[in-house]
């Protein structure tokens, strides 16, 4: 399986300003990002930035990094420029690796792109773990994503689905035994004809209210498989007090 890792950075931030470049253990985090998706055996690993300063790090510790539009909205119309220069074929597999996960593991990355090799029906694949805790499942901030029997998502929310109706009538305090609640990863695997198509479809209302973009892949028709996970994620840097606990790790 051949398959290609793109990591999109862009240097501005609301909540943490020039991120990628931010020093982890001695390294911008986007290398470190970098660093970790070479071990998934990606054929290739591109940085897609908006700032040659970000460009200037990852090939300075022997990164290729391509220079992409300030005007993107999204990470995945970032990678779809870079899809675009390159002219891979229809099939091949991209993976959409997040510029701020430093702690991302390689075989997450390996098995999200494999599975999108293994499930021909699918124009995009990601990643989802079980929730275990009611306040995780209860928080916005937590994207939960409801599955088909053979793994296909059927919808993604901030919500709290599935609903219990009964087990939550009263709040949600605990979830109740056998309900099946997954919080979804923010990591894709896309084909390279379905990144083509991506960016020619107008935003739908449920993706605006939800802010999540991969409602508008399901509105339209594509499906979204999503791999399994037991292990509970690493933790992401969004702000400087995320950095500082991702630091604590590296130490």
């Amino acid at each position: 399986m051949k398959f290609s890792v793109i990591i999109p950075a862009r240097y501005a931030s609301t909540r943490f300003p020039g991120k990628p470049l931010a020093d982890v253990a001695g390294k911008p985090m986007v290398v470190r990002v970098a660093e970790r998706a070479r071990r998934s055996g990606a054929a290739e690993i591109i940085v897609a930035t908006d700032h040659p300063r970000i460009a200037a790090a990852a090939a300075r510790h022997g990164f290729a990094a391509v220079m992409t539009s300030k005007g993107h909205a999204s990470g995945t119309d970032r990678i779809a420029e870079v899809a675009a220069m390159r002219r891979y074929r229809g099939t091949h597999i991209v993976v959409n690796v997040q510029g701020d996960e430093p702690l991302i593991e390689p075989s997450l990355i390996r098995r999200v792109a494999s599975g999108l090799a293994r499930h021909r029906a699918a124009a995009v694949a990601t990643a989802c773990h079980p929730i275990r805790d009611a306040r995780e499942l209860a928080n916005p901030n937590v994207v939960k994503v409801v599955l088909d029997r053979d793994g296909y998502a059927l919808y993604f929310s901030r919500a709290p689905i599935p609903w219990a109706r009964d087990g939550f009538a009263r709040g949600v305090s605990r979830i109740p035994q056998g309900l099946p609640v997954y919080r979804h990863l923010g990591i894709y695997a896309y084909r390279a004809a379905f990144l083509r198509a991506f960016t020619r479809l107008k935003p739908v209302a449920i993706e605006r209210f939800e802010a999540l973009e991969q409602l508008r892949a399901l509105a339209y028709g594509h499906r979204i498989h999503c791999e399994i996970t037991r292990a509970a994620p690493h933790p992401g840097v969004d702000t400087p007090a995320d950095l500082r606990r991702v630091l604590r790790r590296f130490r």
